[in-house]
This record gives C-alpha cells, structure tokens and sequence, in this order.
C-alpha cells in the first residue's frame, strides 16, 4: 500500500482496466490524483512522500547515498537505511 501514498506532480491519464468498464461507457479514461502501483512514477513519488516525512522528524539525507538518513546528537546517532525489494 505503500505507493498509494506518493503524490503525482504531472498529468497522469489511464484506461480503465478491463472488467470494470460500465456499459457505454468505452473509450473514458481516469485522471489519477494519486500514484499507484504499476506507474512508473510511483517509487519516485513514495520515496519523496517518505523523505519529507523523515526530515520532519529531524533526520538528514546523506550526501553520500540517498537512501540513507541520520540523526547526531549528544546521546548517539541514528542510521535509517532504506531498502526496497521489488520482488
């Protein structure tokens, strides 16, 4: 569920998948408000969605690797490494 939460910053039409079409009601199309999965522009827009949530909670972007964030303080540090397995 994780993709339905990117937002989308283009114009994104689709057709409707088949079986939910209604009776006359061929050739429409949606107009997707939200990223979803199979989109191309999916992982990139849950992964901002996911970064500026992290940032709010204080964490950097590494300027190394971008998927990984870190927060230093006196107490230590907190590494968040983020990995996604598409299988």
């Amino acid at each position: 569920t994780a993709f339905f939460h990117g937002d989308l910053y283009e114009e994104v039409y689709m057709e409707q998948p088949l079986g939910f079409v209604a009776q006359g009601e061929y050739g429409r199309v949606c107009h997707l408000k939200k990223s979803l999965y199979g989109l191309k522009q999916s992982p990139r827009a849950w992964f901002g969605k996911f970064s500026n949530v992290v940032r709010e909670f204080g964490l950097r972007k590494s300027r190394c690797d971008h998927t990984v964030f870190y927060r230093q303080s006196r107490a230590g540090i907190i590494l968040l490494v983020v990995y996604v397995d598409d299988m």
